[in-house]
């Protein structure tokens, strides 16, 4: 097994969106409901501090792997995408190191039923982090994918995958990031 430990840092704005049940108060109105709880859309720890969750760079950089497609040598057409897959891991949340209560926000004018072109639109809100930098370790486990080919797929998912919200995967540009350093250690 290998680690990559990464430094990433942001070349745009990050935003969460995390599904939240706050239940609303007695008579209160949807605008009023939306300002109270919009940092509920964030990922953060007991100590409000937040937090990017392990998964979302697992799964940006599978996505790239998936997309880019690129064939593994001496290996006929078979590609990296499998060994990205199930032979990484992310297992610890990378530390923001903000605290809920300092992130901005923005109001958006989307779809009510989040389906891109449908009819009725209301304002959203959503916390926007402007600018960010974490480290993130990566368990590579698999021994096809070497530090170059890692290093590649990692700057490509944060050029045209990204995390988060509204990130260019999703036809957006929040969530892009570049890979800064990143030390390799083998065992």
């Amino acid at each position: 097994m290998k680690i990559a430990t990464c430094t990433l840092k942001s070349i745009s704005p990050y935003s969460q969106s995390r599904y939240h049940e706050t239940p609303k108060l007695n008579k209160e109105l949807h605008d009023d409901y939306r300002l109270r709880t919009w940092r509920e859309h964030l990922h953060y720890d007991k100590n409000g501090i937040v937090y990017i969750p392990p998964m979302t760079f697992k799964n940006c950089l599978s996505e790239a792997a998936k997309f880019l497609g690129i064939q593994i040598p001496g290996k006929g057409k078979s590609t990296y995408t499998k060994h990205f897959e199930a032979g990484v891991l992310v297992m610890d949340a990378a530390q923001i190191g903000i605290h809920k209560d300092d992130v901005d926000h923005e109001n958006l004018f989307l779809p009510s039923d989040g389906v891109r072109g449908s009819g009725k639109r209301v304002v959203k809100t959503y916390p926007v982090i402007r600018e960010w930098q974490v480290t993130v370790p990566f368990y590579v486990q698999d021994d096809v994918i070497t530090e170059e080919v890692f290093k590649y797929h990692l700057q490509q998912a944060g050029t045209f995958i990204g995390i988060g919200r509204f990130r260019p995967r999703n036809n957006g540009y929040y969530g892009r990031f570049q890979l800064t350093d990143c030390e390799w250690i083998s065992d």
